[in-house]
Formats: structure tokens, sequence, C-alpha cells
């Protein structure tokens, strides 16, 4: 089975330590760094230990079981379902000074006999979590990052050998570069030049139009254009949580998604009024359905645009951490339904209230799902002064 170099594997630790964490500053010393990794992925789990003792931090390991999850989603009963270990939980989180979670998936089919309530259920029951680490980023003491492990399973998803699945991994994360932490520096440095030239533009609502594309999103007032930072690797989007309420118009997605342990093929939105009002999906629609059933899960809590000459993932993955990034002949446009990034709001976020996030159109939910286009549109912003300029197309950004 294949498996990439110790060089590798070194660089991909030392790019998600010292440059994702952090926010593109790495941990510190002292800084407690827990480490979610899956059995499959145990070979990394040495070079991240190795990063983050070099940083000075504190680490925290936590190695997964995978291909288990069929058990307890079939077993459960609906108190175990729900079991959350509140005063354990809160701990963890009060210590936890930054997160790497390594994706691994070994079936992507796995719950696909699962009711999707069962897994809402069992997710709703431990937000209180998510909840408190959110809380901890808003205040500038907690930050995180995702990266994704081949596996022979997801690469036959792709239509790939696991030797081609993790060359596109080496490529798109800049692994084949001696430096890849410099290469990613200076990727952030235009990604931070476009989101300042975003947001003096004062940009009250975009028009997405393409073949099967007339989507309008109204941006909202007091918004910051998001990107880069170390949230993920890779991650080359710029985005924006918008006000949720001024969301019209239909938008078809020609990227297949793996969520739930299930694939969702040919997904295809209507809005009106903000909300979901039709949503179809050749395969996957009592997946979909049960998913728009959670709250809030049939607003929008994030827009996004892909630039093509960022990035240099140009083959379907199977996978949405690399699938939301991925460049191609036009990029990407996805957009997420349900809940928004509060750092999408310019100001101190530990200043408004709940009903102060809710008046300004910042949709909170238990959901935040990623669904992507790679099709060709352009994408026209309608500026504070009432005057129209494009900002994207032919899979750039014009700005």
């Amino acid at each position: 089975m294949y498996q990439p170099s110790d060089d590798v594997l070194r660089k991909l630790a030392d790019l998600l330590v010292t440059f994702a964490l952090g926010s593109g500053k790495g941990a510190r010393p002292r800084e407690v760094v827990q480490l979610n990794v899956p059995d499959v992925a145990k070979p990394l789990y040495p070079h991240l230990l190795r990063a983050v003792l070099k940083a000075g931090a504190f680490p925290k390991a936590r190695i997964m079981p995978t291909g288990t999850d069929s058990i307890f989603f079939n077993l459960a009963n609906d108190e175990q379902l729900t079991f959350f270990p509140a005063a354990y939980k809160k701990a963890e989180a009060d210590l936890i000074d930054h997160q790497v979670s390594i994706l691994a998936d070994v079936d992507p089919k796995e719950l696909q006999s699962v009711d999707p309530r069962k897994l809402f259920r069992a997710m709703d029951s431990r937000r209180k979590m998510r909840d408190w680490l959110n809380k901890k980023e808003q205040q500038g003491k907690f930050t995180w990052t995702l990266a994704l492990w081949g596996t022979e399973a997801m690469a036959k998803e792709a239509g790939m050998t696991l030797k081609e699945y993790w060359h596109e991994i080496i490529v798109g994360c800049y692994l084949d570069k001696a430096n890849p932490v410099k290469e990613w520096k200076h990727i952030q440095k235009e990604q931070d030049r476009l989101k300042k030239v975003l947001d003096a533009m004062k940009i009250q609502r975009v028009k997405v139009e393409g073949k099967r594309i007339d989507l309008t999103v109204g941006v909202g007032s007091n918004r910051a254009w998001l990107g880069g930072s170390g949230r993920n690797i890779p991650s080359f989007e710029i985005f924006v949580s918008p006000d949720w309420r001024h969301t019209e118009g239909t938008i078809a997605f020609n990227q297949p998604l793996y969520r739930y342990g299930n694939i969702l093929r040919d997904v295809a939105l209507e809005f009106k009024n903000g909300k979901v009002v039709r949503a179809t999906a050749k395969k996957g629609q009592k997946v979909l359905d049960a998913m728009l059933e959670r709250k809030n899960a049939d607003k929008i809590g994030e827009f996004s645009l892909t630039d093509r000459r960022f990035s240099r993932i140009t083959k379907f993955m199977a996978n949405t951490l690399f699938d939301e990034n991925i460049g191609g002949r036009y990029g990407n446009t996805h957009i997420a339904l349900g809940r928004a990034y509060r750092d999408s709001y310019i100001g101190d976020m530990s200043q408004p209230t709940e009903d102060e996030w809710e008046a300004m159109g910042y949709n909170e939910s238990p959901e935040h799902t990623d669904i992507i286009s790679t099709e060709d549109r352009t994408v026209t912003a309608t500026l504070e002064n009432g005057k129209t300029k494009v900002i994207f197309k032919d899979g750039e950004f014009t700005v």
C-alpha cells in the first residue's frame, strides 16, 4: 500500500503546526495543541508530535478508530446517542489553545443505511463543545486547522490509485516545494490583498450568473471578507458570511457532496426571501431533506469564490476540504447551508448580543454544509453607492 515519504509527512506536519495554527503564526511555547489523528493516519503522528514539541508547545493526542461508526449508529439507543460528558468536555475546551484534525475516510458509504436523523441527534448533543471552542476563537484564544490523509476508499471514489490521490494532496498543499510554508505565506499575502480590496468596495449584494446559476446573495453591512489564515490546508477560497435574508434565485451544483456517510449528486436549490423553497438531488434526496429540516439549515451561512490562479487542485477528490478549493478552468463557487462565520463581522465579535447577531442576518444553525459548483459564472457586485462592478469572471477575481 502506498504511503508518502517521511519528507512529505514532515513538511505537512510543519505546515500545519508552524503556519496553519495561530492564524499563520504557528503554535507558541506552552500552548496546548490537540492532535486528532485517525488510526489509519498514524504515520503522520510522529511528525506532528515532533513539530509541536519543537515549537515548545504541549501535545495532547487523540488517536481515533475508523470503520466503527456503523456499529455505534446501528446499535446505540437514544440515551447512548446523546450522551455528552459536559464537565469533562468543558475542561478540555478550556485547556486547548489549538486543534489539528486529520480527515481520513476508510468507507465513504459506511452510514448509508443509517437514518440521518440519528446522526443529527448525536451531533446536536455535542454542540456545546463546538460552541465553547467558537467562543474562544472569537476571543482570539483558539485556532484550528484541518488536513486530509489519503485512503484507498477515497482514492477509488475519485477514480484514482492511492498513489495518484496522494500526488494530488502533495501538489495541492505545495508539499512538493522545498519550503511549503514560504509558498503558503505568499498565497496568504495575495488573499489579504483581495480581502482588503473587497472590503473597501462596501459590497451590498452579489449577482451570480451562469448556465445553471441565477442567484443573488445579499452581503449586508459590517461584513468582512475572509480567507486564508490557516483554517484548512489547503484553503484558497475568499468568502463572506452574508445576510441570509436577501438570498434569491437558483443554483445547481455539479460536484458530488460526501456528507454524513452518504453521497449526494446533482443538488439544486431555489431560494425565496432568504429560504430554500425547493431542493432536489438526483442521489441522496433523503439526506438532503433531513439536513434541511435541521434548525435554520434552509438558510445560507457562507458565500465563497476560489480563484483558479491560487489553487493547484484540478481533480475531483471526493472530499469537501479539497473540492471546495478546486481550481481548474473556472475555479469554484460554493455556498454553505446553515451556520454563518461570525468572524465575518467588522468589529469586536464579543460585543454583539444574540439578538443583534440575528438582526444583522447572521444565520445560526447546527448545520454547516458546503455545496460546490465549478461551472463558469460571472459575479457582479452592487456597491453601497448603487454602482455595479464585475468582481469575478472566467474563474478569476477581476479586482
